[in-house]
C-alpha cells in the first residue's frame, strides 16, 4: 500500500493584506498548505531571516512546490531628481533583493527536491520609464530580469518562474496613489487568483520566464496559445533593434 500524498505546500510573502492575502486564501481553498509572511519589508530583505523562516517551513512539511513572491512597496509619487534616496533604495531592496532572497532560499530546497514553480508579482511599470516612483519602476524592470534568470537557471532542475502583472486591484497601497485617483474600474482579484492557480497546476508552464496580465490575460486562452511554440522573446523585456543592421539586434 502506498501512503497519502504528500500535501501541496505553497509560501507566499506580503500575504497580510491586499493581492497576496486573495492568493493565499484562494491556495488553501483549493488545498494547498500555505505559509504567509505577513510583513512585506524586514523578513524578505534580510538574508538571516528568510533563510531561517524557509528551513523552518522544509522542516514541517519537507518540501516547498510554489513560492508567490507578492510583498512590494512604492515609493513617493514624485520625479526622480525630487525623491529621496533612502525611500528609492529601500523600494528597491525590498522589491529586488527580497525577490531574489526568497527566490535564493526556497530555490535551492527546490532543486533538490525537483522542482517547483515561482510567481513574482510585477506590474505594468516595469515596461517604461514614468514621471513618478522612479525606483518603483526600475524595480520591477528588475524584478523581470529576476523572474528570467531564475527560469533560466532553474528549467534544468524543475524550476519555472512567471511574472504577473495584477492589473490595478483596490487595494491599500493602489488606492494611496495619486495616479489612480478618480478610478473606476479595477482589476477583479479573481483574475489575478485564476493566474496563480492555473501556473501553480503546471497548465502554464509554456509561458515560464515571460509576464502574464490579470484581467487581460485568459487562462484557458494562454493554454491554448501554450500549444504553439512561442516566438523568442514574447512577453519578456527585450531590446529592439532600430533595424536589421543594428549591431545591437
Amino acid at each position: 500500500m502506498t501512503g497519502a500524498p504528500l500535501p501541496r505546500v505553497a509560501v507566499v510573502t506580503g500575504a497580510s493584506r491586499g493581492v497576496g492575502r486573495a492568493i493565499a486564501q484562494a491556495l488553501e481553498e483549493s488545498g494547498w498548505v500555505v505559509e504567509r509572511g505577513s510583513s512585506s519589508v524586514a523578513p524578505v530583505t534580510d538574508r538571516a531571516a528568510v533563510t531561517s523562516w524557509v528551513d523552518e517551513i522544509i522542516g514541517r512539511h519537507g518540501h516547498i512546490d510554489l513560492l508567490v513572491n507578492s510583498a512590494g512597496v512604492i515609493d513617493a509619487e514624485v520625479g526622480m531628481l525630487d525623491s529621496d534616496p533612502e525611500d528609492w533604495w529601500r523600494t528597491m531592496e525590498v522589491n529586488v533583493l527580497g525577490v531574489y532572497l526568497m527566490t535564493w532560499a526556497v530555490g535551492r530546497h527546490m532543486r533538490r527536491g525537483g522542482g517547483g514553480r515561482v510567481v513574482n508579482l510585477n506590474s505594468g511599470a516595469a515596461l517604461a520609464p514614468r514621471p513618478t516612483s522612479s525606483a518603483y519602476c526600475v524595480s520591477k524592470t528588475a524584478l523581470a530580469r529576476v523572474t528570467g534568470q531564475t527560469d533560466l537557471d532553474g528549467a534544468a532542475h524543475g524550476i519555472r518562474a512567471f511574472d504577473l502583472s495584477p492589473g490595478v486591484v483596490q487595494t491599500d497601497m493602489t488606492r494611496s496613489m495619486r495616479i489612480h485617483d478618480g478610478r473606476t474600474e479595477w482589476t477583479d482579484p479573481q483574475d489575478v487568483v485564476d493566474l496563480v492557480l492555473a501556473i501553480a497546476s503546471g497548465d502554464l508552464d509554456a509561458w515560464a520566464g515571460r509576464m502574464l496580465r490579470a484581467g487581460s490575460d485568459d487562462p484557458a486562452r494562454l493554454v491554448e496559445l501554450g500549444r504553439q511554440v512561442l516566438p523568442d522573446g514574447v512577453r519578456t523585456l527585450t531590446l529592439r533593434p532600430y533595424g536589421d543592421e543594428d549591431p545591437l539586434g
